[in-house]
C-alpha cells in the first residue's frame, strides 16, 4: 500500500494531462492504468491510430488524383495492408511510450492493473488498497451499440472503431451505421482504399448538432469522394453470414423496409460513458440520468475527495476538453483557480477536406433570438488552396450584428483543424471579427480565408 496527494483512475487525453499537471503543481500523484499502454481509448484505439490512417490513405488519394496533374509521373500506386497497419501501430507506440517518459520525468506513478474504489480515499489496483486525499475518476468511454436493434458485435464482421482499426484486409463493401465524425472518419479511409462505403444516419443529416448548412455542404463533398448516404434510416438488425452481414432499417419518413449486404458493418453510433468495475454504485455516487457521473462547478462528486473528469461526464466527447478539465481540477485540488470556457471548445472532423467549428451555429442564434451576421469565403478565392487542389470548403463566421464580437466560426477546408483555433483565440480574448480583419495575415496562406470571412463581416472580403 501507498500513499498520494492523488490517485487518477485513467490514463487518457484527461487522465494522464491531470496527472502531469498535478506533480509540476507539487503533488505526489498515481495513475491506474490495466491497458499494457498508457494513452487511454485516444492513444491506442481512437484518435492517434485513425489519424495515422486518415494521412495513409490521404496520401494514396493523392498519388491517384493529383500527383500526375503536378507532373509527378510513374507506376500507380498500390497498397500493401500490412505495411499500412504496421505503420499505424508504430505511431501508437511512439506516442504512447512517449508518455511513459512523461511520466518518469515528472515522478508520476503509473499503478498497473484495473482500479476500483472499495471507500471513499483508497483505491484497489489487484490486491492492494492504495490511499489519496483526492481521486479523479478519468476512466473515458466506450462505444455505443445501436438503440433497439438487434445486433452482435464481434470485431471481425460487425465491428466498433476499434476493430475498423485493425481489419485482417480491406473490405469490398462496408456499412457504415451512424454519420457522426467517427463514422466518417473511418468511412472516408476505406473508401480511399477501394471500399464501397454506404453510410446509414438516423437523422435527417450529417453531423448532428453541426451548423446545418456546413453539415450539408460536406455531405456533397464525401458524396462527390464515393460515399453513400440512407438518412432518416432506423437500423432494425444485422445479420451475419460467412461471407458479411446485411443491415436492414426502417426509412422513419414512411416506414418503408430496406437492407444492404456488405463485407464489413462499422457501428458508429457514438460513445457512452465507461465506468464498469469501479463500485460507484456501492459508494454511492450520484449520477445523471444519461448515465453520467454527476460533478459540480469544481468536478467533485457528491462523495468527500471524489472528482471526475472527460467523457464519463457531461460535455462532449473530446480529447481536449478532457484534457482541459484535467488540468482545470488539477490546479483546484492544488488550491488554484482551474476554469474552463465551454463556449470556446473546438471541434473537428479529420477527412479531407477538414471540417471544424467552434462556438455557436446559425441554428443556436436563432433560437436564442440573437441578431447576428454572417460572413463567408469560399476556399476557391484562396490562392494557395487553389494551389494544392484544396479549393473544396469555405469558411464562415458569425458575428453579434451590434457589437461585432465574434460569436462561431464554421470552417470546411484544408487545414480546418488548424486554421480555427485563429478564432478560438479571438474568442477567447472577446475579439470582433473586425479585430480578426484588421490583422496581417501571410500570404500565400490557408489562414488568409480566415480574415477574408472577418472582412466580409464587414464591406466585403477582397477577392471574393
Amino acid at each position: 500500500m501507498a500513499n498520494f496527494d492523488v490517485i487518477v483512475i485513467g490514463s487518457g487525453p484527461g487522465g494522464y494531462v491531470c496527472a502531469i499537471r498535478c506533480a509540476q503543481l507539487g503533488l505526489k500523484t498515481a495513475v491506474v492504468e490495466g491497458r499494457d499502454t498508457l494513452g487511454g481509448t485516444c492513444l491506442n484505439v481512437g484518435c492517434i491510430p485513425s489519424k495515422a490512417l486518415l494521412h495513409a490513405s490521404h496520401a494514396l488519394h493523392e498519388t491517384h488524383e493529383n500527383f500526375e496533374k503536378m507532373g509527378l509521373m510513374g507506376a500507380k500506386v498500390t497498397v500493401d495492408w500490412d505495411k499500412m497497419l504496421a505503420y499505424k501501430d508504430d505511431v501508437i507506440g511512439q506516442n504512447t511510450k512517449g508518455i511513459e517518459f512523461l511520466f518518469k520525468k515528472n515522478k508520476v506513478t503509473w499503478l498497473k492493473g484495473w482500479g476500483s474504489i472499495p471507500e471513499a480515499g483508497k483505491v484497489k489496483v489487484g490486491d492492494e488498497v492504495h490511499e489519496a486525499k483526492h481521486i479523479i475518476l478519468a476512466s473515458g468511454s466506450e462505444p455505443a451499440t445501436i438503440p433497439g436493434a438487434d445486433v452482435t458485435i464481434d470485431e471481425k464482421i460487425v465491428v466498433t472503431s476499434t476493430g475498423a482499426l485493425s481489419l485482417p484486409k480491406i473490405p469490398g463493401s462496408m456499412v457504415v451505421v451512424g454519420g457522426g465524425v467517427i463514422g466518417l472518419e473511418l468511412g472516408s479511409v476505406y473508401a480511399r482504399l477501394g471500399t464501397k462505403v454506404t453510410v446509414v444516419e438516423f437523422m435527417d443529416g450529417i453531423t448532428p448538432g453541426l451548423d446545418g448548412e456546413t453539415a450539408k455542404a460536406f455531405q456533397k463533398i464525401l458524396k462527390k469522394q464515393g460515399l453513400d448516404f440512407v438518412l432518416g434510416a432506423a437500423v432494425q438488425k444485422v445479420e451475419t453470414g460467412k461471407s458479411g452481414a446485411k443491415v436492414t432499417w426502417k426509412l422513419r419518413k414512411d416506414d418503408s423496409e430496406a437492407s444492404l449486404d456488405a463485407d464489413v458493418v462499422l457501428v458508429a453510433t457514438g460513445r457512452k460513458p465507461y465506468t464498469e468495475g469501479l463500485g460507484l454504485d456501492a459508494l454511492g455516487v450520484t449520477m445523471t440520468q444519461r448515465g453520467q457521473i454527476a460533478v459540480d462547478g469544481h468536478y467533485a462528486t457528491n462523495i468527500k475527495g471524489l472528482y471526475a473528469i472527460g467523457d464519463v461526464i457531461e460535455g462532449p466527447m473530446l480529447a481536449h476538453k478532457a484534457e482541459d478539465e484535467g488540468v482545470a481540477v488539477a490546479e483546484i485540488i492544488a488550491g488554484q483557480a482551474g476554469h474552463v470556457n465551454y463556449d470556446v471548445i473546438p471541434g473537428v472532423v479529420y477527412t479531407h477536406p477538414e471540417v471544424a467549428n467552434v462556438g455557436k451555429t446559425e441554428e443556436q442564434l436563432k433560437a436564442e433570438g440573437r441578431a447576428y451576421k454572417v460572413g463567408k469565403f469560399s476556399f476557391m478565392g484562396n490562392g494557395r488552396a487553389k494551389a494544392n487542389f484544396a479549393g473544396d470548403g469555405f469558411v464562415k463566421l458569425l458575428a453579434d450584428k451590434e457589437t461585432d464580437r465574434i460569436l462561431g466560426c464554421h470552417v470546411i477546408g484544408p487545414a480546418a483543424g488548424d486554421l480555427i483555433h485563429e478564432v478560438c483565440v479571438a474568442m477567447e480574448f472577446g475579439a470582433s471579427a473586425e479585430d480578426l480583419a484588421r490583422t496581417c495575415h501571410a500570404h500565400p496562406t490557408f489562414s488568409e480565408a480566415m480574415r477574408e470571412a472577418a472582412l466580409a463581416c464587414g464591406d466585403g472580403a477582397i477577392h471574393a
